[in-house]
């Protein structure tokens, strides 16, 4: 099958079946969405669901998140991963945007990576999911998922190559709901160890299918 083909059945089947996927991150506005992404690092959307409900009602904005501690933070979101470092972040994000932006979340990738732990994958979220431009954010689902499928070429072993290279053939007005129907495909569907091959609606064009499908 050709890429182009491939990216067209892929676009065709997600459309139809999941035309409305979204984050499943809980969050009102720029602020939370950005809270919530940077404390999911390495840990559950589940997970961080759980604990922002208290933290966002102690911390409804920026500027009260720029006026705690990071022991007052840590408090709050000590279940999470690495809550030291997290919570480091959360106190630092809150002083830049209330420092140097106005209290607002910043538009672009390049501001918003500026923020303290805030790399490109977050920023991407942001960008993606808040002001809908055609950033895609490359998690461990989407470098997985893109790379079984044969979207992109088994030689793109870095997030960024994966990035750019699901940019190149998706049209910008898909990409930010591609980078859902990717994760949410890779968290219930293809998963890691053992991708469950005989649930998946989309074996007809996966590379990774018609690999292993007689072994």
């Amino acid at each position: 099958m050709l890429k182009k083909e491939r990216f067209q059945a892929f676009i065709s089947h997600f459309e139809s079946s999941f035309p409305e996927a979204e984050t499943e991150l809980h969050y009102s506005n720029p602020y939370e969405l950005l809270v919530a992404v940077v404390l999911s690092a390495q840990c559950t959307d589940k997970r961080i669901n759980q604990v922002t409900p208290a933290l966002f009602m102690r911390f409804p904005d920026a500027k009260a998140l720029a006026e705690s501690s990071v022991e007052e933070i840590f408090s709050y979101i000590r279940s999470v991963s690495y809550p030291n470092n997290k919570a480091k972040h959360l106190l630092g994000l809150g002083q830049k945007i209330v420092d140097q932006f106005a209290g607002e979340v910043p538009e672009t990738l390049e501001d918003l990576q500026t923020l303290p732990g805030v790399g490109r994958k977050t920023a991407n979220v942001i960008a993606s999911v808040i002001y809908n431009q055609p950033a895609m954010a490359v998690d461990t689902h989407v470098f997985r998922v893109s790379r079984r499928l044969g979207l992109v070429p088994q030689t793109a072993k870095t997030p960024l190559l994966v990035e750019k290279a699901l940019i190149r053939h998706l049209p910008n007005d898909i990409i930010p709901v591609a980078h859902h129907w990717l994760i949410l495909h890779g968290r219930y569907i293809c998963l890691a160890r053992t991708p469950k091959c005989k649930e998946c609606s989309i074996t007809h064009f996966c590379a990774y299918f018609a690999k292993n499908q007689d072994k």
